[in-house]
């Protein structure tokens, strides 16, 4: 299936359901791209264990498919103060939920309970925020299928697989907030900036 050998096959089936899936990327190392930028595919990932954001969404979509779902990731972006942020999107019940590699408290997996995607992308509002305080979320994406790149070899390919972080950021993007309503924003108070701080992993 999708090229991939037996012992990986074993290892995403077990992935049963996207909390499984969401434990797994949890128990992976961050990918602090020690040695250059990196976009593994889900193949490398599994061997080198480890990833990023838009590495543990692949793997998640990836998973996901497996499932019998659609291999769908989409982006939230943000202004200069940060780095975009690309999550899975799974469907429960008619609702939308979200797979996330991060290293952060805040921007992590969401229950499936949003009705549309921005409804999915405005839970990320408020926790989306820079050092300084700054809500910095601005955009997300519609949903990316992953599998219009199945002949691109995504799944196994042991190249950097720039071409889809590239291709998400050209989709088009649905903005979040005015330019009157960015001049009204609270930046976070002390607190929330304190448990934003918080990191899971230490580079």
């Amino acid at each position: 299936m999708f090229s991939l050998h037996p012992q990986e096959l074993r290892i995403l089936k077990k992935l049963s359901t996207p909390e499984k899936i969401q434990d797994f990327l949890d128990s992976l190392p961050m990918n602090f791209e020690k040695n250059g930028e990196t976009y593994m595919s889900p193949r490398r990932v599994l061997r080198e264990r480890t990833t990023h954001c838009m590495e543990g969404a692949m793997l998640a979509a990836l998973a996901l498919r497996i499932t019998g779902q659609r291999p769908l990731v989409m982006d939230l972006k943000v202004t200069d103060a940060d780095d975009d942020h690309v999550v899975a999107i799974f469907r429960q019940f008619g609702c939308y939920g979200a797979i996330s590699k991060t290293n952060h408290g805040t921007v992590r997996f969401r229950d499936p309970v949003y009705k549309t995607l921005r409804e999915l992308a405005m839970s990320y509002f408020h926790e989306y925020t820079a050092p300084n305080g700054d809500k910095i979320l601005r955009s997300y994406s519609g949903v990316v299928d992953l599998s219009r790149f199945d002949l691109c070899g995504w799944i196994t390919s042991e190249e950097e697989l720039h071409y889809i972080p590239e291709y998400i950021d050209q989709v088009r993007h649905y903005p979040v907030v005015s330019k009157a309503q960015i001049k009204t924003l609270r930046r976070a108070d002390a607190m929330e900036r304190k448990i934003g701080a918080v990191l899971e992993w230490k580079e």
